[in-house]
């Protein structure tokens, strides 16, 4: 590791002047500046932020705790999450959470040992000793896309709306004729699930169409295998669906690859309407019909939210919901309407 003495040695400079010249402490000549700047970059020598940061009493960093390399959407989100961060003159440091409240309680202490100066986090489905750490630490937090009814004091939180937006996917399949709609969700206990699931409920009671458990399949992890299976359970029913609403985009990635598996045509033999649109959704055969959540918003706002806690801790805790839009395209059975509505 390259040191400060590296870099003293190589100007033919004391250490002392080289800390004048890295900390701006001290005026020195310009020829002498130029001469540590120039063995600074020959060295490599990147400086100890760790003990510019205990001198500052901040780091400049920003935690986030998500998880973001199984979940596309998710990617999205860190993408705007990074660049509202870096343009706010922070670095961001990210833990991968794989929503597992144990792995999340790591990640949210592995990023507080790094001593970062806030985070934001998407909770699990079992956020309560994540919560616990963050509140004991007193660190300033913001969640994200998971809004839990109960969290704590001083925690912000920006989502989407849920509830209405899924009941508008089985208004639309009902609008087709369909009365056998089928359900495919996410994790339980996250929130998004809940809500998403009311919202699917609330739509078959506003179209006079009778729930059947059998046509829910939720509480399953997202990977192909288990989403597999329950397409699987579905079709296989007596009265197997028409129709179905998928909870999130790793749900709809399973149920495009077991319905093509099977060779089941979308829309012809099945119709399905999906909660997360995809930059790529318009490449899919056919083109998803689905509720598309304002990514770059999402991010933006959470970082916003964030900055104005760490100025102010003694906000009140503020939850805000962002209002997706539903992108009618083809897979619902519409022919060539790709408008938005």
């Amino acid at each position: 590791m390259v040191t400060m003495s590296d870099v003293a040695r190589a100007a033919k400079v004391s250490t002392t002047t080289v800390s004048h010249v890295i900390n701006k402490t001290r005026a020195v000549l310009p020829e002498t500046e130029k001469a540590v700047r120039d063995a600074i970059e020959v060295t490599g020598y990147a400086g100890d932020g760790i003990a510019r940061s205990l001198r500052k009493g901040k780091t400049d960093t920003i935690g986030l705790a998500m998880s973001a390399i199984s979940n596309p959407y998710f990617g999205d989100v860190v993408h705007a999450i990074e660049r509202t961060v870096t343009e706010a003159g922070y670095s961001l440091l990210l833990a991968d959470t794989h929503d597992d409240p144990e792995r999340e309680r790591r990640a949210v202490m592995d990023l507080l040992s790094r001593r970062v100066d806030a985070m934001i986090v998407a909770p699990s489905a079992d956020p309560t000793a994540m919560f616990d750490q963050l509140v004991r630490r007193a660190i300033p937090t913001v969640l994200i896309d998971r809004v839990p009814d109960e969290t704590r004091p001083g925690m912000d939180a920006i989502g989407v709306i849920n509830e209405e937006p899924t009941a508008l996917l089985v208004d639309h399949l009902a609008s087709h004729g369909h009365r056998r709609i089928a359900a495919i969700m996410s994790r339980p206990g996250l929130a998004t699930t809940e809500e998403r699931l009311a919202g699917y409920r609330a739509g078959l009671a506003r179209n006079g169409l009778v729930p059947d458990p059998q046509l829910v399949q939720a509480g399953l992890d997202t990977d192909g295998d288990h989403t597999a299976e329950a397409v699987r359970l579905l079709l296989q029913l007596p009265e197997p669906p028409t129709a179905i609403v998928l909870g999130n985009n790793q749900v709809t990635i399973g149920t495009m690859a077991a319905l093509q598996a099977r060779r089941i045509e979308v829309p012809d033999d099945m119709a399905l309407a999906v909660f997360d649109d995809f930059p790529w959704a318009d490449f899919f055969h056919p083109r998803l019909t689905a509720i598309s959540q304002p990514v770059d918003e999402l991010g933006q706002g959470a970082v916003t939210l964030l900055l104005d806690r760490m100025r102010d801790g003694d906000l009140p805790a503020r939850h805000i919901r962002l209002e997706p839009k539903f992108v009618r395209r083809e897979s619902c059975g519409c022919k060539g309407d790709p408008a938005a509505a």
